[in-house]
Order: structure tokens, then C-alpha cells, then sequence
């Protein structure tokens, strides 16, 4: 068995938390795992410039995956928990900490960590 530095560690667990919600809001596409693959390249050195944000690299990763979203389809991930007014994003926070979460600011609630949007309440 190989043993993967801290770095790879962050790396993967940050790529597994993304697509985890991907695959929740069922849109894990080619083209989209794609996305998350070029964020993960570039957080990776990102990381090792700076090694002690290792922590943070999958609330990056996330937020990279979100903004490519938003410039080539549209909102991701849609907040589960408001079932009236406009379709909206949640966001994640911290934007730079460990333990990343998605959060509904309309509704002011943390939803679910990342990587656990399959589990998250719906209206």
C-alpha cells in the first residue's frame, strides 16, 4: 500500500468532499469532473507554496468548482432548504478555514460540511 504525503492526502480528500456533492446534485458530468481535476492541479501548487493551507484546499476547490459553474452553466450548488422565491447558490465557509460547509445566507443555515450535500434537508 502506498502512503500519500499530506499533501496528496488533502488533495484527494478535497477532490472525493467535491464530487461526492456533484454526484448529489447529479451533475457529475465528464465535462465537470473535468473542472474539479483543473482546480485540484492548481491548488496543488497552490499547497505547495504553502504548505500549512493544506487544511483549506477543499473549500478552494469547491469555490473553484463553483465559480466555473456559475461562467458555463449556472448556479451549484441550489440551496435545498428554500422552497419559495428565486433559485439561489449556497456559498461556502469558511472561504479560507478548515472544515468547509455550504451555508444558505437567505435562510441564514449551515446545510450540510462539504461533501455531504446528499444527506442535506430539503423544504
Amino acid at each position: 500500500m502506498t502512503v500519500l504525503s499530506p499533501l496528496e492526502q488533502a488533495l484527494h480528500t478535497a477532490r472525493a468532499r467535491v464530487l461526492a456533492d456533484l454526484v448529489a446534485g447529479e451533475v457529475a458530468e465528464a465535462d465537470v469532473v473535468s473542472l474539479v481535476e483543473a482546480s485540484v492541479a492548481e491548488r496543488r501548487w497552490w499547497v505547495e507554496q504553502w504548505p500549512d493551507g493544506a487544511a483549506f484546499v477543499a473549500g478552494l476547490v469547491a469555490q473553484d468548482v463553483q465559480d466555473a459553474l456559475l461562467d458555463r452553466y449556472g448556479r451549484w450548488p441550489l440551496c435545498p432548504v428554500c422552497g419559495s422565491g428565486d433559485p439561489h447558490a449556497l456559498d461556502i465557509e469558511p472561504e479560507l478555514g478548515p472544515d468547509p460547509h455550504w451555508v444558505c445566507h437567505k435562510a441564514g443555515v449551515k446545510v450540510a460540511p462539504l461533501g455531504a450535500l446528499g444527506g442535506a434537508r430539503t423544504s
